[in-house]
């Protein structure tokens, strides 16, 4: 199990670079099962989602293989349509297979997903949304069962902006029979990155990013060589963990539009904020300002997955912050544990009322969950004492040595196995 030491109340310096995004190389992993032959993905990181994303990749007949960030992925041979439980159950954005999976072997069989939890995450709009291209979806002794001897493009409105019910379409409908319209869909850039993928295997899809995105199936398509996007939700925890303890950090290997909403309230914190194509500077006053309310949206508003970085990082900001959760229902799991070390947090439902204190203490805490036990590290980074915390499993799901990064930063920190 392990645990993370950490010494708070040393400023943050220097320079970190921006590894692959998780949200986006999960799902092109998924669609390399799509056609035979050799994928080479560029910028994969390597953390425990992306070790479980390849289990499965190996579990369906492909053969993977990793040089540095590199992986070279052979799906040549024959593949399977069935997904363990045991691995379905370790990764919530397994469900993505199920759209790979259908366009290729017209048949997919998959447990129900897991991964953190964070509150209700029905894939019911998952399962919706094939049945319109024409997948028969039935339950059987706890699994899933989705055939279809043809899929045929359709106009489909989305009830939610759902991302994986997004990335499940587009899957499916890249071999479907026709054009597929899919209406009110996720714009997150980790669509426009699979939609890129995809488009060099030979797909059509147009509108990626936007609302609208049109998707004309094609019979047939190649492997295909692909750099995977930088991971804007890692760039936002150096650059929060930099604010929280008045460093100065440039953030490198980035695209600062993919979180121009996060650095709008960083500025409203106080924070000197300078950026290039691919870097953002930051540097912090000796306490932040409470930005008065943050209210997290699908993309491209707050991002949810920041909310739980910022509940930390304004537990000791000058003022009142009032943070609304509109995405999950179990965000604020992190708020036990950031009172625990001093923090002054209401929580009502999906409001968090976070009331600046001078300082925090450090404790042993436990994570729950991957952006929570980031959360809780930012916590420490900046409170007086030692900090234990337990569970780091949950921060393995989506960071690449990330103490290892924060040590070279000037943060006192150490992982133990």
């Amino acid at each position: 199990m392990g645990k993370i030491i950490v010494n708070g109340g040393l400023p943050l310096a220097g320079d970190v670079r921006i590894h692959g995004a998780k949200n986006a190389v999960l799902p092109i992993l998924a669609a390399t099962v799509m056609v035979g032959g050799v994928h080479i993905i560029h910028n994969c990181p390597d953390f425990s989602d992306v070790v479980i994303t390849i289990e499965i990749l190996k579990s369906l007949g492909a053969k993977v293989t990793r040089d540095g960030n590199t992986l070279t992925v052979d799906t040549s041979g024959a593949l399977g349509n069935f997904i363990p439980e045991h691995l379905m159950r370790k990764l919530r954005s397994s469900v993505i297979f199920m759209g790979a999976v259908l366009a290729r072997n017209n048949e997919a069989k998959i447990s129900t997903p897991g991964g953190c939890e964070l509150g209700p995450r029905p894939i019911d709009l998952h399962l919706k949304t094939l049945a319109q291209l024409g997948a028969e979806i039935k339950e059987e002794h706890g699994y899933l069962i989705c055939k279809a001897e043809k899929l045929t493009g359709k106009i489909i409105h989305l009830d939610f902006p759902s991302v994986g019910a997004t990335e499940n379409l587009l899957l499916a409908a890249a071999m479907a029979d026709g054009e597929t319209v899919i209406s009110n869909a996720a714009r997150e850039p980790e669509i426009d990155d699979l939609a890129c993928f995809l488009n060099n295997m030979g797909a059509d899809v147009q509108g990626a990013g936007t609302s609208t995105i049109k998707i004309v199936g094609k019979k047939e398509l190649v492997p295909a060589q692909y750099t995977v996007m930088p991971d804007r939700i890692v760039a936002a925890t150096y650059l929060c963990a930099a604010a929280a303890t008045g460093g100065e950090v440039a953030v490198t290997h980035m695209c600062p539009e993919h979180i121009s909403a996060v650095l709008s309230v960083l500025a409203d914190c106080g924070c000197y904020l300078f950026s290039t194509e691919d870097t953002v500077l930051l540097k912090a006053p000796k306490r932040l300002l409470a930005p008065g309310s943050i209210k997290t949206m699908p993309y491209p508003g707050f991002p949810t997955d920041a909310q739980s970085l910022f509940l930390a990082m304004l537990c000791c900001a000058d003022g009142t912050s009032i943070i609304t959760e509109t995405i999950f229902e179990s965000r604020f799991k992190p708020v036990p544990e950031l009172c625990r070390m001093g923090a002054k947090i209401s929580v009502d439902g999906r409001v968090a009322v976070v009331c600046g204190t001078e300082r925090l203490s450090g404790t042993e805490v436990n994570a729950s969950d991957l952006r929570g036990g980031a959360a809780l590290v930012i916590a420490a980074l900046m409170a007086d004492g030692t900090t234990v915390i337990n569970t780091p499993e949950f921060i393995d799901r989506g960071y690449e040595n990330f103490e290892a990064n924060l040590a070279q930063l000037g943060a006192d920190i150490i992982r133990y196995r």
